[in-house]
């Protein structure tokens, strides 16, 4: 039983390592669509939300999803994640007064083992705002 949990724990760091680097590609790509970075893997009130991006007066929550086949990433945000990405955006909202009269919105990145990161604006509604 011992031989599990290290094989649990590297499948563990793997996931890390390709999440944190699709993390890196997304942000690269929308600094390129002109979007500066206001936060980055900001965990609230349950959620987690990958990127925060502002482009003039819109704040854009990042959702990123890599996996092989990019149409695959577009499939691994269900209702349960939407709920808890748009609970961690309410809470960001409610601690970052500044961004008061803003445009918000929830976006996309999707990711495949090739290609350019798919930006998708506007993929899901934000629940309660």
């Amino acid at each position: 039983m011992t031989g599990i949990r290290p094989a649990r724990t590297e499948q563990r760091r793997a996931a890390y390592r390709r999440g944190y680097r699709a993390e890196w590609l997304a942000l690269v790509a929308l600094m390129f669509k002109g979007y500066w970075p206001v936060g980055r893997r900001v965990s609230l009130a349950g959620g987690e939300i990958d990127l925060v991006v502002q482009r003039w007066n819109t704040i854009a929550f990042v959702e990123v999803k890599a996996r092989p086949r990019r149409d695959d990433a577009r499939e691994a945000i269900d209702a349960a994640k939407r709920r808890r990405f748009s609970r961690a955006v309410r809470s960001w909202i409610g601690r970052n007064a500044w961004s008061a009269g803003m445009t918000y919105r929830a976006d996309a990145v999707f990711i495949g083992a090739r290609g350019w990161p798919a930006h998708v604006v506007d993929a899901f509604p934000i629940e309660g705002l």
